[in-house]
């Protein structure tokens, strides 16, 4: 008799581990996914701000020279901003080329410009043009002209706004994949108590009564699901920073601590609610619709 009288129990455990492990695995297929889109951004961002410009200056004198500098360094679009005087701009020149001008020419016909890196989001056509507009009415004569590359530039706007597309289209996706495939293990897992939910009620308990106990542990499982997957992911995150260093150095740590945080409340979620909506069915449902 005692040994009968521990089925249910060992079926209800069993059932609970199933679907800490199905959630465990679709948070960590959301988790990973999230994390690639997040890092793919940072190192699209960070391709984008190698793109450099150049004001040529057509100025002497340290004050005037600064006082550009200056103005540049305090605009929002500019970032590692540098002057580079004729002897640098001979030597970024040669180091460009693999070959020394001096056994051709006898001068430096480099003028002397002040460079900067454009931020992410001002890497496409219309905003750098109008900070070369902007600069050139600002400083007009003591610029001879603002350069960078135009059509790398062209080009890099066009394929940023087509992969954001495509993994905005791919994370709409995934999230709907992810809320169905935790609805439909919670419900699996709550199937096997249909005839648990339609008994209590016969014999008089509430619907709370009979609610409480099974949202509660479907928050535990939840919370137990997200701390399973963030644990997983954090291993993967540490394995993919120590084969490729350079992800790691555009990586936002921050970012990374967010998406902890949102698979923790997001498995919280959808098991509760998941688990609340499939109690509430069987109590609506009558005797012979269990069947």
């Amino acid at each position: 008799m005692s040994e009968n009288s521990n089925i249910p129990k060992r079926k209800k455990k069993s059932n609970s581990i199933l679907s800490i492990v199905g959630i465990s695995i679709v948070l960590l297929l959301m988790g990973v996914m999230s994390w690639i889109f997040l890092n793919l951004k940072a190192m699209g961002n960070n391709f984008q701000e190698q793109i450099e410009v150049c004001a040529y200056l057509n100025v002497a004198g340290k004050d005037s020279i600064a006082k550009i500098q200056n103005f540049i360094e305090s605009q929002p679009y500019a970032k590692n901003v540098r002057y580079i005087d004729k002897e640098k701009a001979k030597e970024i020149w040669n180091q460009d080329n693999n070959e020394d001008w001096d056994k051709i020419l006898d001068y430096n016909p480099l003028p002397e410009s002040i460079n900067f890196y454009a931020r992410a989001e001002y890497v496409n056509k219309d905003s750098l043009a109008k900070i070369s507009n902007d600069l050139m009415q600002q400083f007009g004569s003591q610029l001879s002209g603002i350069d960078y590359p135009k059509t790398l530039v062209s080009s890099m706007s066009n394929i940023v706004n087509k992969l954001g597309l495509i993994f905005l289209v791919v994370m709409i996706g995934l999230g709907i994949m992810v809320v169905v495939s935790i609805d439909n293990t919670i419900k699996l897992t709550m199937y096997s108590n249909r005839f648990l939910i339609k008994t209590m009620q016969m014999v008089g308990a509430t619907r709370k009564f009979i609610a409480r106990p099974m949202n509660n542990r479907a928050v535990l499982n939840g919370l137990i699901s997200a701390l399973i997957s963030i644990v997983v992911m954090i291993i993967l995150v540490n394995w993919t920073r120590d084969r490729f260093p350079e992800i790691g150095r555009v990586e936002d740590e921050k970012l990374n601590y967010l998406l902890y945080a949102c698979m923790l409340v997001f498995g919280v979620l959808i098991s509760w609610f998941s688990t609340n909506r499939s109690v509430n069915k069987y109590l609506k449902s009558r005797l012979d619709d269990l069947y």
